[in-house]
């Protein structure tokens, strides 16, 4: 019987240092496991992008191929080693690509600071584990009365699902994990009749790879007044990006 209880004791001992190094081993992953930064990597997605139309009143969904390059190794506007990312986009693979965007990514190794659009964000920081947040929109201006930027207000990323299988695309990765950054709903955007607004945030990452995927959505509803239907403001916009190609 002796030998029974020491023989657990033994086990139990082993899982929780195995346990222990495996949580710890989590921790110390890099930005750049996660976010693979060399020239010539590219990844390829497919857009989905939701627009108003008819001055807010409908809305459609339009999709493209889009295509980000890591084109060349610069250095960012403090000073920092960065790397200037391309994006191109096609409506599908019949035709050629068109180059429609620039990106900036730098990586501080404690952060991954991605610039699009002049807006700042720190989509990925340090430690990566499991229910470590950080308030990835913290550069960006969202009070000034010159732009329409308060919904990204004080968005808290947070972490889930690290070290796990993921999946997008079609593909399969054996070591993910997914940034939650917004689920927000202000009353009810079922109400016609009542203002409303939702903002929604998530992406996801493979090691050795990066980005998989991302769904962004945002919108801001004014209701009906003295015979004018409702509408979406303008700003009020949704995208998702998912992995169809990568090298």
């Amino acid at each position: 019987m002796k030998n029974i209880f020491r023989l657990l004791f033994v086990f139990l001992t082993i899982s929780a240092i195995s346990c222990k190094k495996s949580s710890e081993d989590l921790s110390l992953a890099q930005i750049s496991d996660y976010y693979p930064l060399e020239v010539g990597k590219y990844l390829t997605y497919r857009l989905d992008s939701l627009v108003y139309t008819n001055f807010g009143t409908s809305s459609e969904v339009r999709s493209y191929d889009v295509k980000y390059l890591v084109d060349a190794q610069i250095t960012d506007n403090l000073g920092r080693p960065a790397f200037r990312i391309i994006r191109s986009i096609r409506k599908d693979d019949t035709l050629p690509w068109a180059t429609d965007a620039t990106f900036t990514a730098t990586n501080t190794g404690n952060t991954l600071e991605f610039v699009e659009n002049n807006l700042r964000f720190i989509k990925l920081a340090r430690p990566i584990k499991n229910g470590f947040s950080w308030k990835g929109n913290t550069y960006i201006d969202t009070y000034s009365p010159s732009n329409n930027l308060r919904y990204l207000d004080d968005w808290d990323y947070t972490y889930e699902d690290v070290g796990s299988i993921t999946s997008a695309g079609g593909f399969n990765f054996s070591d993910g994990l997914t940034v939650n950054q917004r689920d927000e709903v202000i009353l009810d955007p079922s109400d016609p009749f009542s203002y409303s607004e939702v903002n929604f945030g998530l992406e996801k990452y493979a090691k050795g790879i990066g980005m998989i995927y991302k769904k962004f959505f945002h919108n801001e509803y004014q209701p009906q007044t003295g015979g004018h239907p409702g509408y979406y403001v303008d700003g009020s916009y949704g995208i998702t990006l998912t992995l169809i190609d990568y090298n």
